[in-house]
């Protein structure tokens, strides 16, 4: 049954974040201030999303206004978690390599009805895993070469190119931001039955249709999530998606 707003789902979320910030405060990981607001923040962000999606499904073209918007908060957010604000057109350039053609295969085959009310959550979906792929990959990547610089550096005084030392020390590492997504998308209706699938169960849908909606998000997410990582590392080894001391480095050497 979905959740009913009132004093037990007040009295559950409060008693929830008690569990986490107490856990954080035992394991001594001083994240406590940032799951508090993060939950603070869930709340009154849903809550004013609801409002603006009840106004939004009304109109085809204000629910591709709102994806569009989605995507560049999801642009700015992962710039910010990856250290490069600057480099938004670069993230944008990355994270649209995997969302579009996902989208447009979708729609234009008519797996998903090309409506509003499809539109907006299909489309939430695949923006932010792959967000999240995007801030994994760069992560991982940028903090590699910061840790391992004598490798790299030692690879350019050997006379490789900038790009080849990056592969060196960083092309292995690139597909690890898939891991999260192949994970659920193998262990699905064993581990996990994830939104998509109950949405459609709780929505009416027979087990068949909810089935097929999740299987669509899933393998969509993965492609999505794999063009993005592709698409970035390419660009990250231009040295135009690296934080400007490491993107220095690799130009003076």
């Amino acid at each position: 049954m979905p959740a009913q707003p009132g004093v037990p789902a007040i009295v559950a979320l409060a008693l929830l974040v008690a569990l986490a910030v107490g856990a954080a405060a035992v394991g001594r990981l001083r994240t406590e201030r940032q799951i508090a607001s993060a939950a603070l923040r869930a709340v009154l962000q849903l809550a004013l999303v609801s409002l603006v999606i009840a106004l939004v499904l009304r109109s085809m073209a204000w629910s591709m206004v709102f994806v569009l918007a989605m995507f560049a908060v999801a642009v700015v957010i992962t710039t910010r978690r990856i250290g490069v604000p600057g480099a938004w057109p670069w993230a944008a350039l990355a994270m649209a390599a995997g969302i579009a053609p996902v989208l447009a295969v979708v729609f234009a085959t008519g797996a998903v009805p090309f409506r509003a009310a499809a539109l907006v959550p299909f489309a939430g979906i695949i923006i932010g895993g792959t967000m999240n792929a995007h801030s994994l990959a760069g992560r991982r990547v940028i903090g590699a070469l910061r840790e391992q610089w004598n490798t790299c550096e030692a690879a350019l005084a050997l006379g490789l190119l900038p790009r080849d030392a990056i592969d060196l020390v960083a092309l292995r590492l690139v597909p690890e931001a898939l891991v999260p997504g192949m994970d659920q998308t193998r262990t699905v209706g064993l581990v996990t039955l994830p939104g998509a699938f109950v949405g459609v169960l709780l929505g009416g849908g027979s087990a068949l249709q909810a089935a097929m909606a999740q299987v669509l998000v899933l393998v969509g997410l993965l492609g999505a999530q794999t063009l993005t990582v592709v698409t970035e590392f390419r660009v990250i080894r231009t040295g135009r998606l690296l934080p400007a001391d490491l993107a220095g480095r690799i130009s003076a050497g």
